[in-house]
């Protein structure tokens, strides 16, 4: 998981980073909710990892 790759960062911890709340976070670990782009480039930007690394489903080639 990128956020505690990062350095073990708590989801409010990682909230507060990119100005938003907790629960979008865990909604989104636990893939219930499809964050908004914005919400996205914050996490990528607060992760310091690309897009793809969040949000790539593992095996989806991409060609579906």
């Amino acid at each position: 998981m990128a956020r505690v790759e990062r350095g073990d960062l708590t989801q409010e911890e990682l909230a507060d980073l990119i100005g938003a709340s907790r629960q979008p976070i865990c909604l989104i670990e636990s893939g219930k909710y499809n964050p908004t782009i914005k919400l996205c480039l914050a996490l990528s930007k607060a992760l310091n990892k690309k897009l793809d690394d969040l949000f790539w489903i593992e095996g989806d080639d991409g060609n579906d």
